[in-house]
C-alpha cells in the first residue's frame, strides 16, 4: 500500500537521447510488483466507497431510501442525486449524463446512490440495505430503430448525423460491389479497474488521486458537479493500469469526492471487474452498408456508405467518433466522389465512447472488406488494387482537405507484404486451431492470407483548441520536467526525458508527478497526441532554457549570443572573446545556476465539418498496413492467427523499443476484435462481465508479429515523430478477417468472427 501523502517522482534514470531505447523508469517496479497503481492507494482513516447501480437497462425509480443503509454499523454516509451540490450532469463533450439517476435509469449499471463505510464488507452491506424500487420500461436496444423511436433522453436519440458529400456522389462506375458489415461492442479490457482516493482538505476543497487519461478535464467536470471553483479541486495522477480510451470519461471521480466531503474523511473507491464492465464506455458497435464503384482497370470512382453507431445511453465522445467514422469511411485511397451518411444514436445499451482508433476501426473493417470484394470481382490481386488507389502527399481527401504531410501508404503496404510467410504448422497442439482444448483435424486445416490498410487522424480535430503546457528547470546538471501528462503505459515518462537530454545535453532528468495544481493542462492521453503535443511542449520549454543558458554563457564569455550555436545533441559551440574554441553541453554551461522556462504547444488551426462534410478538420494523418496469416478448421469453426506483419508510418521513432511494443499491443487488440472479443448485450443487459466470459488474447493466442517502421519525418511534429498507438489496431482486425475468408471461402461480414459463422 502506498500513502498518497508522499508521492514519488516519475523517473530519473540517466541516458537515452532521441532515437535510443532507454529502459523505462517505471518498467522495473512494474514487473517487480512494486509500482503503486491507483488501487494501491491508502490514507490514514480512509473509508471505502461503493456505488449502487441499476439492474435494469430502462426503468423509473419509484422509491429510493438510504436510511436503512445509514443505520448499519460502520456506515459513514450515503449520497444520491439530491446531495449533488453543483451541476447534476457531466460529460466529455455534452454534459448529458447524471451523477446519479434521479427519476429514470437509462442503462444497466447506471449510478443511483453511493455509500462510504469503514470496511469494504460494510459498504457492500450498505448497498444491499438501500431501499430502492424500480418500474421497468421497455428498453430501446436497436440502434437502427433509434432515430425514429420515442426519445429516451431529453436531448433526443440522435447524438450527431454527418452527411458527407464529395465530388459528384451520383456518379456510377463500370463495376459495383456492395456489402453490409457489423462490428460488435469491444471492451478496452485494461488490467487495472477504475480506482481513486479522495481526501477532503478541511476547508471545503478536495484532493483526488485517480487513474485517468486527462487530469484537467476530470477536474473541471468534478468541480462543476461539486459546485466548487476548479482551484479547490486538485487532481493527482494515480498509477494507471492501462486505458485505451476507457478512462477518458468520468467514472467514480465525482462519487468519491462527494462522499469525502460529506464524511469529512478520505474515501477510496475501487471497482471490481464486473462493475468495471458497466462503469466505463466501450467501443461503439456498428452497422455499415457500403457500395464501391470502380473502373474495369481498378480505379475507384465513388464510395457510398451508410454507417450507424450505437452510442448507448449517453453521448460521451460519440460526436467525435462518428466524425472519424465519416471522414475515414473510404479508407486511405483516392476517392474522387463520395456519399457518406454517418449517424450515432442513444439507446438503452451500455454507453460507448473512446477506444483505440475510435471510429476508424469500425469503418476499416468495412472498406477493406469492400476492397477485397472489388479485387475478386475484377480479378486483380488485392495488394495491387490497393497500391493502384493508394493515397499520397498532396492528394485530396473526401472532406476536401489535401494531405500536406507525409502519406507513405504504398510504402507501408509493400513493407507489410515483404516479410517472409511463416512455415506450415508443426505437430504441437498449441500450433493448431483450438490449442490444447478441442483441437482441429490437421488434415482439414486450411491456411489463408489477407491484407488490409488503414489510417486515422493524429491530434484533436474539427476546430478543437488542442494545447499542452510544460515547464523545464535546469540546475546542477539535473533537468526537472513538469507536465501533466497521464502516463497510461504509452511511455511518455521515457520520451520526455529523451527529448530534454537531446536538447540540453544532460544525463539526469526528473519528471515531476502529474497534477492539476502545479502546471497547466497537457490534454488527454488519447488521439495519438501526447508525443506530438506534450513532447512538443517539453521540447519548446527545453529550447527556451537552452536559449537562456546560451545568453548567460555569452555574457560570461563577452561575446554575442548569436555567436554560440546550439547543436542537435545539446551542445553550445563557438569561440570566446579571446578566440578560443567553446564546446560545452547546455547543462555544463548552466552549472549550478538555475534556469526555468514554460511553454505551451498548440497545433495549427483546424475547422469543423460543414453541412456537406467538407472542411480542414485534421492536422495530420498516420497510416499502417497489415498482412495476416491464419489457420482455420472450418468443421469446428476454430481459428488460429499464425502471423501478423505490418508496415507502419511512424514519422520518426523516438524510442524504437516502445514503438515496437505499441505495435505489438495494438495488434493484440486487433486480433481480439477479429476472433474473440465482444461484450454480449441482450435486451440491454451485459451477459459476460468478466474475463471468464469476455475473452481477450493470451500469450498462447498471440501470433508472430513482424514490423517495419516507415520513417518519414512529419513536418511540424517534434523531431518529426508521429503517434504510433492507434494504427496497429485499425487495420489488423480487417487483415485477420480477410485471411479467414481466404482460408474458408466464407463471406464473413461480422466481427468478432464466431465459430458458427464459419460452419
Amino acid at each position: 500500500m502506498t500513502d498518497v501523502r508522499t508521492p514519488t517522482r516519475r523517473g530519473g534514470s540517466a541516458g537515452g537521447r532521441v532515437g535510443d531505447s532507454p529502459i523505462r523508469p517505471d518498467g522495473t517496479p512494474k514487473v517487480q510488483g512494486r509500482f503503486a497503481f491507483a488501487s494501491d492507494l491508502h490514507a490514514e482513516g480512509m473509508l471505502w466507497g461503493r456505488t449502487l447501480r441499476s439492474p435494469h437497462p430502462h426503468a423509473r425509480i419509484a422509491r429510493l431510501d438510504v436510511a436503512p443503509a445509514l443505520a448499519l454499523p460502520g456506515v459513514a454516509c450515503a449520497v444520491t442525486a439530491a446531495d449533488v451540490t453543483g451541476a447534476a450532469t457531466y460529460g466529455l463533450i455534452a454534459a448529458d449524463q447524471p451523477v446519479f439517476a434521479a427519476d429514470v435509469v437509462r442503462y444497466e449499471g447506471e449510478a443511483v446512490a453511493a455509500v462510504a463505510a469503514d470496511h469494504p464488507d460494510a459498504a457492500r452491506r450498505a448497498l444491499e440495505a438501500i431501499d430502492v424500487a424500480y418500474e421497468p420500461l421497455d428498453p430501446l436496444v436497436d440502434a437502427g430503430a433509434a432515430a425514429g423511436a420515442p426519445p429516451i433522453h431529453p436531448d433526443g436519440n440522435v447524438v450527431r448525423r454527418i452527411e458527407l458529400r464529395h465530388g459528384d456522389p451520383s456518379v456510377w462506375g463500370d463495376v459495383l460491389v456492395e456489402g453490409t458489415y457489423e462490428v460488435g461492442m469491444q471492451d478496452q479490457a485494461f488490467l487495472g479497474p477504475e480506482a481513486g482516493l479522495a481526501i477532503p482538505d478541511g476547508e471545503g476543497g478536495v484532493d483526488l488521486w485517480v487513474a485517468t487519461q486527462w487530469l484537467h478535464e476530470d477536474r473541471d467536470q468534478v468541480a462543476a458537479c461539486l459546485g466548487l471553483d476548479p482551484g479547490r479541486v486538485r487532481l493527482h495522477l494515480g498509477g494507471v493500469g492501462g486505458a485505451f480510451g476507457g478512462r477518458e470519461d468520468v467514472s467514480m471521480q465525482v462519487h468519491a469526492c462527494l462522499l469525502a466531503l460529506a464524511s469529512g474523511r478520505p474515501v477510496k473507491m475501487t471497482y471490481l471487474r464486473d462493475e468495471s464492465f458497466v462503469g466505463h464506455v466501450h467501443r461503439h458497435p456498428a452497422r455499415m452498408r457500403y457500395r464501391h464503384h470502380a473502373t474495369w482497370d481498378g480505379k475507384l470512382v465513388a464510395v457510398e456508405a451508410e454507417i450507424v453507431l450505437d452510442g448507448g445511453a449517453y453521448a460521451s465522445s460519440s460526436s467525435a467518433v462518428v466524425a472519424n467514422a465519416a471522414r475515414f469511411a473510404c479508407g486511405p485511397y483516392r476517392v474522387p466522389n463520395a456519399r457518406i451518411d454517418a449517424t450515432v444514436v442513444r439507446t438503452n445499451n451500455p454507453p460507448c465512447g473512446a477506444m483505440r482508433g475510435f471510429g476508424a476501426v469500425q469503418v476499416c473493417f468495412a472498406h477493406e472488406s469492400q476492397m477485397d470484394r472489388l479485387a475478386a470481382r475484377l480479378g486483380i490481386d488485392p495488394v495491387e488494387l490497393r497500391l493502384k488507389n493508394a493515397l499520397g502527399p498532396g492528394d485530396v481527401l473526401p472532406t476536401g482537405q489535401a494531405i500536406t504531410g507525409t502519406a507513405p501508404v504504398a510504402e507501408c503496404l509493400r513493407a507489410a507484404v515483404a516479410h517472409p510467410l511463416p512455415p506450415p504448422a508443426g505437430p504441437g497442439l498449441l500450433e493448431r486451431p483450438g490449442g490444447a482444448g478441442r483441437t482441429d483435424d490437421a488434415s482439414r486445416t486450411r491456411r489463408g492470407v489477407g491484407v488490409a490498410v488503414g489510417y486515422k487522424n493524429l491530434l484533436y480535430s474539427e476546430g478543437f483548441d488542442d494545447t499542452s503546457e510544460a515547464q523545464v528547470r535546469l540546475a546542477g546538471g539535473v533537468a526537472t520536467v513538469a507536465c501533466a501528462v497521464a502516463e497510461v503505459g504509452q511511455g511518455f515518462v521515457t520520451v520526455a526525458g529523451q527529448i530534454v537530454r537531446t536538447v540540453l545535453g544532460c544525463d539526469a532528468v526528473v519528471l515531476e508527478p502529474a497534477d492539476t495544481a502545479s502546471v497547466g493542462s497537457a490534454g488527454s492521453s488519447s488521439a495519438s497526441r501526447q508525443t506530438w503535443m506534450s513532447g512538443g511542449a517539453v521540447e519548446r520549454a527545453a529550447r527556451l532554457v537552452a536559449d537562456q543558458v546560451r545568453a548567460a554563457l555569452a555574457r560570461r564569455l563577452g561575446v554575442a549570443a548569436e555567436g554560440l550555436a546550439l547543436t542537435a545533441d545539446g551542445r553550445l559551440v563557438g569561440v570566446d572573446g579571446a578566440g578560443a574554441a567553446v564546446d560545452v553541453t547546455v547543462a555544463e554551461a548552466a552549472g549550478d545556476e538555475a534556469f526555468v522556462a514554460s511553454a505551451v504547444h498548440r497545433h495549427r488551426p483546424t475547422t469543423a465539418l460543414d453541412g456537406r462534410g467538407q472542411g480542414e478538420p485534421d492536422v495530420s494523418f498516420v497510416f499502417a498496413a497489415h498482412r495476416a496469416v491464419v489457420d482455420v478448421d472450418p468443421d469446428l469453426g476454430l481459428v488460429r492467427v499464425v502471423q501478423v506483419t505490418t508496415g507502419q508510418d511512424v514519422g520518426r521513432a523516438l524510442h524504437p523499443t516502445q514503438v515496437t511494443g505499441q505495435i505489438e499491443g495494438g495488434i493484440a487488440q486487433g486480433v481480439g476484435l477479429a476472433v474473440m472479443e465482444e461484450i454480449v448485450v441482450d435486451g440491454g443487459l451485459v451477459r459476460n462481465p468478466s474475463f471468464t466470459d469476455y475473452l481477450i488474447p493470451t500469450i498462447a493466442d498471440m501470433p508472430e508479429v513482424l514490423a517495419t517502421c516507415i520513417e518519414q519525418p512529419e513536418p511540424g511534429a517534434p523531431f518529426g515523430a508521429k503517434g504510433v498507438g492507434e494504427p496497429p489496431t485499425i487495420s489488423s482486425t480487417a487483415a485477420v478477417v480477410a485471411a479467414i475468408r481466404d482460408a474458408t471461402g466464407v463471406d464473413v461480414t461480422r466481427v468478432p468472427v464466431r465459430p458458427w459463422d464459419l460452419v
